[in-house]
């Protein structure tokens, strides 16, 4: 599969939850000739939402690739999850995608979800267009929805076109069309052909005034990245319609601004020239930065220190592993290639495992599935691809040249909040269960599996919908026979206080006098987010290597057993090594495992354990009306209200809450608004839980 790199796009659609991704997918696809027939969200028919629960609930839940061409440009376009659940699924395509274009809803604008996946694209550096979706719905208010864009998110944009009118057909004046300000004219989407006939024409004197003023402020905002064009700007003289491209562009690709287009997907308008603008003003791999690694140290040429790969076919091979589809008859890995060239039947190597991998198949991608048509023989730079033959590799991997090493920096997952006990009915089904969750694990990072002494396995996700989809899947799509119980809080634990402690091994085993003694630092330290950070203080060469690594490897497995209160996975501590002790005979491997779990436990319990548990960010968005007993309710969830920020006859609330007092928060959320309110819970922080959530507990 040989593309040139300067006409690909890898481009994602994000959004909130029903701003209209998928909808605008679709139209991309049909327009672009992918797709003959315009699928639709509420009939469960669009291409990316295929999973039988997607369509049940007309949400999307698992990201998806499609691929097609428009005009001379080839585009591989993800669309992700709105729901905060699912975040994981935005968060690994970003880190992959060269540009993105970011929906609003012309009503309801930026929401909760909006500034998480707007918060997504920075952190990775995406430029992106913006498309204010749903224009033709009642309330539809573009200018608001751009000031908010310019305002909430702290971003540049800058309004290529402009709405004619907004909302429904029955108001005063309708939403008919857009005013493209580049070239000032209007445009008009035939509704016999679903937006596929568009009639261009010159702007109508009544709307003229309002092109201008907008046509103005746009080329104000350009010219502040172009000496040319502001040159031409303070002469009054005519600017080419070249040079807009070319500035806009530019400024886009460098982050400066964000191009603002309208229409609304559902009724083929406005989608054309969104996938112009993909064309025009995001980047293709080659213009983006050259992506950049450790350099691991093996191979024929030695390498040490940060290494680039620029995005050239001429470069060493290099990829990156972000989602993995499985399957009973091979899992198919998607690998963004970074550089270099990969072919079928080859073999790969994995820095971070240390494994060699084989190349067996290589496939285009269309949804979450194989393309029927798409296998290929090879791939070049900048492309995606999804891989059959990996045994060893898993999301966030590196994939690279066995002779040029380099290991890119992994995706990182927020941590679980909530978890559901779940029970086989028998040792068959325990059977079967295994092997269901190993499959999702391969396909879920964000999924954790643990399994108890007691029989029960205990899954671990983001939210309530999170495991809801997860059981439903295990029921329905595998047809286990298992027991579920009602879901609870997945607490933390860490230590309260700094201690200094000793653990001692000196006792006989196996007739051999063992003896190894180890001096442990154990404190918080907020800075460690995810488990436990282990440091080494030792002077070098102070103890013999397979030591020191008996010890590490020790305390990393005493660190993943869990706290002393109830087992609750560690965080925000530290543990440093800072002194050992030998003997001439009998201090080995096990004596030291022995003295280091010694010294650990001696450690969580001088430190004074504490329990935490998970703080949430609630952003609710309510009509004013309600605002009262919005904050009433969140006072008797210990919730505390961080703002109340109106926005026209709507009000949005962000709180902090307790995610034990959350559950069921979407059905009180609606009976307490009538169904008129919004809201967006995401994992904040975790902070020490009440005493009394220990005694319920039963600790």
């Amino acid at each position: 599969m040989s593309r040139q790199i300067d006409k690909l796009r890898n481009i994602g659609i994000i959004a909130h939850i029903d701003a209209g991704k998928t909808t605008v997918t679709e139209r991309m696809l049909f327009y672009s000739g992918a797709k003959h027939r315009v699928g639709m969200v509420d009939k469960g028919t669009t291409a990316t939402d295929d999973d039988p629960e997607e369509q049940e609930r007309g949400i999307t839940i698992y990201s998806a690739c499609v691929t097609f061409s428009w005009k001379d440009i080839h585009i591989n376009l993800l669309d992700t999850p709105g729901h905060v659940d699912f975040t994981a699924e935005v968060e690994r395509c970003l880190r992959v995608l060269d540009g993105a274009v970011v929906v609003f809803s012309a009503r309801e604008g930026v929401e909760a979800q909006s500034e998480t996946v707007w918060r997504q694209a920075d952190k990775y550096g995406v430029p992106r267009v913006a498309f204010i979706n749903k224009m033709d719905r009642e309330g539809a208010d573009f200018e608001n929805v751009f000031n908010e864009v310019g305002n909430r998110l702290q971003a540049n944009p800058v309004a290529i076109q402009v709405p004619v009118g907004a909302g429904p057909a029955h108001v005063d004046e309708p939403f008919s069309g857009v005013l493209d300000l580049i070239r000032l004219k209007m445009l008009q989407f035939d509704s016999a052909s679903e937006g596929a006939d568009i009639s261009e024409s010159e702007i109508p004197e009544e709307h003229m005034a309002l092109a201008q003023l907008w046509r103005e402020s746009m080329l104000e905002q350009l010219a502040e990245h172009s000496d040319e064009l502001m040159e031409l700007v303070l002469m009054e003289e005519e600017i080419p319609e070249q040079l807009i491209h070319d500035v806009l562009r530019k400024a886009t690709i460098e982050r400066a601004i964000q191009p603002v287009l309208c229409g609304s997907a559902l009724h083929g308008i406005g989608v054309q020239p969104v996938l112009d603008a993909v064309q025009y003003y995001l980047p293709s791999p080659q213009e983006r930065p050259p992506v950049e690694g450790e350099a691991m140290g093996k191979g024929k040429k030695s390498e040490s220190g940060t290494v680039a790969r620029k995005p050239e076919p001429s470069e060493p091979f290099c990829g990156l592993v972000f989602k993995i589809i499985p399957a009973k008859t091979g899992d198919i890995s998607w690998v963004r290639v970074y550089s270099g060239t990969l072919k079928a039947n080859s073999r790969i190597y994995n820095p971070g495992k240390d494994k060699k991998d084989n190349i067996a198949q290589l496939w285009q991608i269309y949804a979450t599935r194989k393309d029927p048509q798409g296998q290929i023989d090879s791939v070049e730079t900048g492309d995606i691809v999804g891989i059959i033959g990996l045994r060893h590799s898993i999301t966030g991997d590196t994939l690279c040249d066995a002779a040029h090493p380099i290991l890119l920096e992994t995706i990182e997952f927020p941590e679980t909040v909530i978890s559901m006990a779940i029970e086989p009915e028998n040792t068959t089904e325990r059977d079967k269960l295994e092997d269901t969750l190993e499959m999702l694990l391969r396909q879920d990072p964000t999924l954790e599996v643990i399994s108890g002494d007691t029989g029960q396995t205990l899954m671990r996700g983001m939210g309530e919908l999170h495991l809801e989809v997860i059981k439903n899947r295990l029921l329905r799509e595998f047809n286990l026979n298992v027991r579920f119980h009602k879901p609870q809080v997945s607490y933390r634990e860490t230590i309260q206080d700094s201690v200094e402690v000793v653990g001692e091994c000196n006792r006989l085993i196996n007739g051999v006098q063992k003896f190894a003694r180890v001096k442990l630092r154990l404190e918080p330290d907020e800075k460690v987010t995810q488990g436990v950070a282990i440091m080494n203080q030792l002077a070098p060469e102070s103890l013999m290597p397979e030591l020191l690594e008996a010890t590490f490897d020790e305390l990393r497995s005493c660190a993943s057993g869990g706290g002393s209160i109830a087992g609750f996975p560690l965080m925000k501590m530290k543990v440093t090594v800072l002194d050992t002790e030998v003997a001439e005979e009998g201090s080995d491997d096990i004596a030291f495992r022995i003295a280091s779990s010694h010294a650990f436990e001696q450690g969580l319990q001088a430190g004074k354990p504490v329990l935490l548990e998970p703080i949430m960010r609630l952003a609710i968005t309510t009509p004013e009306d309600y605002l009262g007993d919005f904050v009433g309710d969140l006072q008797m969830r210990r919730a505390i209200i961080v703002s109340t920020d109106p926005r026209g006859d709507r009000t949005d609330i962000v709180a902090h809450a307790p995610m034990k007092e959350l559950f069921g928060y979407s059905s009180a959320m609606r009976s307490l608004s009538q169904g008129r309110a919004g809201c967006s819970i995401e994992p904040l922080q975790y902070s020490p839980a009440p005493a009394e959530d220990i005694q319920e507990l039963g600790f």
